[in-house]
């Protein structure tokens, strides 16, 4: 790769690339406040400081139904796709023959587990709902999976307006910037007293520990590195600590607090969906913001209509000014002369077209957040199978499935990767058979969701496997065209059996072996048999006729002895 140009100082070059991406994002910050306001308020950093604020009140949401099914979605894309309860990956070969040989097959089980073991000991699985919400809610989620000496991997996820990204001419994510602030003790901690601006010397050294400054955090492709090098500043990415608008001791922005390399990109940055160049995803709480202003206002107006019904607005005597009116059931109010108190107008408001129009608008936000769905996954009373989740809801399935797909190549398949590298440079597995040298490694992911999609298939293997039988009534040859063996290992694929279960083609070819050899030792032995019987019923027969012709000539002769004229021709 040609070596950079630019001359200009790191620090220099990053701050204005922040500056650029920042910019860039602001675009966006707008209609993210805007669905912050209506669905999720305590979400969503818009400035620097904008931390632990008790004023972020649910203050324009009089109907939760937004945020009661964001909920929803949150927990069945938890349990549906990354449940801690269940295996939801496993490591796999391109190869679905290597994949049955047993060495190979005992390895990839033995490393699966353990990679979802570390998922347990790590913050993994407090993280994962957080990245699903921020990406049902804005479109966008991210966070950094950083190293860590006893738990492998530790997550820092991120909200809306702490970070801004950019993307590879894949529209792969490949840069993340983030703004977060920390305390002047941890930035001595992490960082060195010898590191920091002078500005957090002077705090650190007054006692001033627990002051809060703007650090901000770079990773992106370092493009100037030089690839024959291994060291930690020729990494592919790079890792740069630096203050925000900090001074050193000369006046001069402050240089960079900390630089390090990465071989992987040790970011998180899924999105819900993208259309053309975007780089920030859009989301199903953005599909469904009208139907959720639409629906608080329709609330506002129903507890509005109510109370004019319970409490209208009334009119009297002007001696009654200043003078309390006693307006609770039963309460008396003396009014002087036949003056009386009576309500501005008459209320007989029909609140039941208002009440239609919320309960559509209710049903429509849980439709587009998929809460039938995966309210249906969570109130069965029984486990149920890829397949029937797949027939009850295959429309639903069908249109999460771009989104799962995505899901996969952005989120979970990036974090098994960055895990199994980190266990990999740590010896934490043990020394792979010869068979997977130079083999590539691929992800198959096994959660209730993506059986569910692939049982979606299984569903037309039936109707095919139905014709097939029908049309063999009549026309056995059709029943030719089928691979039997290829068909059943594909439909146990779809409906998420455990390979282990299958028996490998070897086994099943010596299995048929044995079989045929035995059905020729019984044939044999059938015939042996069967000529056994006819040889023994042949000579039998022999004896019998034997015995027969005897007895008729021992009859003759006893005949012949009692008559006088026998042997004389005489009659």
């Amino acid at each position: 790769m040609q070596r950079s140009i630019d001359k200009r100082p790191l620090i220099t070059k990053l701050r204005t690339r922040k500056q650029r991406l920042w910019s860039e994002r602001s675009t966006w910050e707008t209609h993210w406040r805007d669905l912050a306001d209506h669905i999720l308020p305590r979400t969503g950093q818009w400035n620097h400081d904008d931390r632990n604020r008790g004023e972020k009140k649910h203050r324009l949401i009089y109907n939760s139904t937004a945020t009661g099914a964001l909920e929803i979605l949150v927990a069945g894309m938890m349990a549906g796709a990354t449940s801690p309860a269940r295996p939801w990956m496993r490591l796999a070969t391109p190869d679905p023959e290597l994949n049955l040989f047993k060495p190979v097959e005992e390895w990839l089980s033995h490393c699966s587990k353990q990679i979802l073991r570390v998922f347990n000991r790590s913050n993994t699985y407090r993280a994962l709902p957080r990245y699903y919400q921020e990406l049902a809610l804005y479109g966008t989620a991210a966070g950094v999976v950083m190293p860590h000496a006893e738990r492998v991997i530790h997550h820092y996820p991120l909200t809306a307006g702490q970070y801004c990204l950019a993307v590879n001419d894949e529209e792969e994510v490949n840069t993340l910037y983030r703004e977060f602030d920390m305390t002047i003790s941890q930035m001595v901690e992490m960082f060195g007293i010898d590191r920091v601006s002078q500005a957090v010397r002077n705090s650190f050294n007054n006692g001033r520990y627990d002051e809060w400054r703007k650090v901000i955090h770079a990773i992106e492709p370092r493009f100037d590195r030089d690839p024959s090098k291994l060291d930690g500043m020729n990494m592919p990415f790079r890792s740069v600590y630096f203050e925000g608008g900090g001074k050193g001791a000369s006046g001069q922005p402050t240089d960079v607090l900390l630089e390090e390399g990465y071989r992987d990109f040790p970011v998180l940055a899924p999105r819900w969906s993208t259309s053309g160049c975007d780089i920030y995803g859009s989301s199903p709480a953005m599909t469904a913001l009208g139907d959720v202003r639409a629906l608080q206002s329709m609330t506002k107006r129903l507890g509005q209509a109510i109370d004019y019904k319970t409490k209208p607005p009334t009119q009297g005597p002007a001696a009654l000014k200043g003078m309390e009116i006693d307006k609770l059931p039963g309460g008396h109010t003396e009014i002087p002369g036949d003056q009386r108190v009576t309500p501005v107008w008459q209320t007989t408001l029909e609140l039941n077209d208002l009440q239609q129009h919320i309960q559509t608008h209710e049903q429509r936000i849980n439709s587009r957040f998929y809460a039938d769905l995966f309210l249906m996954l969570a109130s069965t009373t029984k486990s149920m199978t890829a397949t029937e989740v797949a027939e009850r809801h295959e429309e639903k399935l069908t249109m999460l499935g771009p989104t799962l797909e995505r899901l996969h190549n952005e989120l979970l398949q990036p974090l098994v990767d960055l895990t199994f590298n980190q266990m990999m440079d740590r010896g934490m597995f043990p020394p792979p058979p010869e068979e997977l040298q130079e083999q590539e490694l691929e992800v198959e992911f096994i959660s209730m969701l993506a059986q569910a999609q692939q049982a979606v298939g299984a569903a037309q293997d039936d109707r095919f496997q139905s014709v097939l039988q029908g049309l063999a009534q009549t026309h056995p040859e059709a029943a030719d065209v089928l691979d039997t063996d290829e068909y059943l290992r594909q439909y146990a694929n779809k409906i998420g059996m455990d390979p282990r279960s299958l028996r490998t083609p070897e086994e099943i070819s010596a299995i048929r072996q044995e079989r045929a050899q035995a059905e020729t030792t019984m044939q044999g032995v059938q015939a042996a048999q069967q000529a056994g019987q006819t040889g023994l019923s042949l000579a039998k027969a022999q004896q019998i006729e034997q015995q027969t012709a005897e007895q008729m000539a021992g009859s003759s002769e006893a005949a012949a002895a009692q008559d006088p004229f026998s042997g004389y021709g005489i009659e």
